[in-house]
């Protein structure tokens, strides 16, 4: 199968499963992949943890060896800053000046992390977010013994960064705006655990407290000022309050957008000649738009893109999940808990593990596993079966969980 030129907009893991499910299908159209950073794709969970740990060099982060591209005829363009899309002329115009010509579009432009203004100190040096392998270069020369670091927010990205700074015997403070850490995301008491194990390893955990603002000596961060007026000394910052959808280009083009870029069950954003894939997509999900913010979202949707433009509209149907990795503590997350109202916690069958399964209007919605892959493979089948799990089965914490699938 040969079309016109196919143009990807984006160099990370949705950008990449897309054209390799693309060769994969035998799919022989000209593809050019533009990508803002200077090194090719690579896997961002990571980052955070055995890269910055030094535990795993950058080379084994990388998704494709650098022959790979070439071998499958794939233009990979590297610090290809793309600064405008023209829908009529079909083009889209690089910051250098140049421009390349597309039949088909495809935005896997990813999200951004928020940041702090600079009123507030948000621009003081020492002041650090966590997304790309440049964040992770430079907060390496913090993570050393003794220092005083502050985690600004208490979701998966604030908590994964506290339990490396950990590792290295940094002292660490992290404070939550909310009443509880995990708001957004789990429930209190996936929440409870894992707060506990960070109150464990020593993490001051402060809820219900925000900054008011960082305090700079010479242009770096040395203080910060909490929202109820404590002042507390610090070395460095991590600012983990969420991302934002790189939607801006769709937007500028015309493009219906709406916290993300929208596109409908078969990737396709408002323009027919233009997909749109991964974290910057606002999807349609269970009857409701949503934002997946995960590794195997990115690529389930991208391959998925990658089927319809090969002819077959087949509708993507996400199916949730996520994990975390916090000290010698694995989460995995099967589902999406949104809009719960009752949860169940199950204790495992080894000690330190449990799970907490989420319902909604009594059906069964997603599973938190903490250290217990069986709880998650099992929650996992259930969704993917559109089971429900006995509740008597799943209240007697003597019960193999096996009963659970019939």
């Amino acid at each position: 199968m040969t079309a016109g030129r196919l143009v990807i907009v984006g160099a990370g893991q949705a950008g990449l499963a897309l054209a390799a499910k693309l060769r994969a299908l035998k799919d022989e159209r000209p593809i050019t992949m533009l990508g803002a950073e200077d090194v090719a794709p690579y896997q961002r969970p990571p980052l955070s943890k055995k890269y910055l740990s030094g535990e795993m060099e950058f080379d084994r982060l990388l998704l494709r060896v650098p022959e790979w591209f070439a071998e499958n005829q794939i233009d990979l363009r590297l610090s290809a800053f793309v600064e405008e899309i023209d829908r009529q002329r079909k083009e889209v115009k690089l910051q250098d000046g140049s421009t390349v010509t597309y039949e088909t579009l495809v935005l896997a432009t990813g999200a951004t992390p928020r940041t702090l203004p600079a009123e507030i100190g948000g621009d003081l040096d020492g002041v650090y977010v966590m997304r790309a392998k440049r964040d992770a270069d430079r907060l390496e020369a913090e993570m050393k013994e003794g220092r005083r670091l502050l985690v600004i927010g208490g979701g998966y990205i604030g908590l994964e960064a506290a339990a490396v700074a950990k590792k290295f015997g940094l002292e660490v403070t992290l404070i939550e705006m909310a009443d509880r850490i995990l708001k957004r995301v789990a429930s209190a008491e996936t929440a409870a655990i894992m707060r506990d194990i960070h109150k464990e390893h020593g993490v001051a955990i402060l809820e219900n407290t925000g900054l008011k603002r960082l305090i700079g000596k010479e242009g770096r961060v040395a203080a910060a000022e909490l929202s109820d007026g404590t002042v507390i000394e610090v070395d460095a910052v991590i600012v983990g309050i969420g991302v934002a959808a790189n939607d801006q280009l769709a937007s500028d083009c015309g493009l219906d957008v709406g916290n993300g870029i929208i596109v409908n069950e078969f990737a396709r954003t408002s323009d027919s000649s233009i997909f749109a894939v991964g974290d910057c997509t606002s999807l349609p999900w269970r009857g409701e738009r949503v934002r997946l913010e995960s590794v195997q979202n990115a690529i389930d949707q991208a391959e998925a893109a990658a089927v319809v433009m090969t002819g077959e509209d087949i509708a993507y149907d996400a199916k949730p999940w996520f994990w975390s990795d916090q000290y010698d503590v694995k989460l995995q997350i099967a589902g999406f808990n949104l809009g719960f109202d009752e949860t169940v916690v199950r204790e495992g069958a080894r000690p330190g593990s449990v799970s907490v399964w989420y319902f909604k209007d009594g059906r069964f919605v997603a599973v938190d596993a903490i250290n217990d892959a069986k709880a998650y493979a099992t929650g996992k089948r259930l969704l993917d079966q559109g089971k429900q799990p006995n509740r008597d089965v799943l209240a007697d914490t003597a019960a193999d969980l096996k009963l659970l699938l019939g």
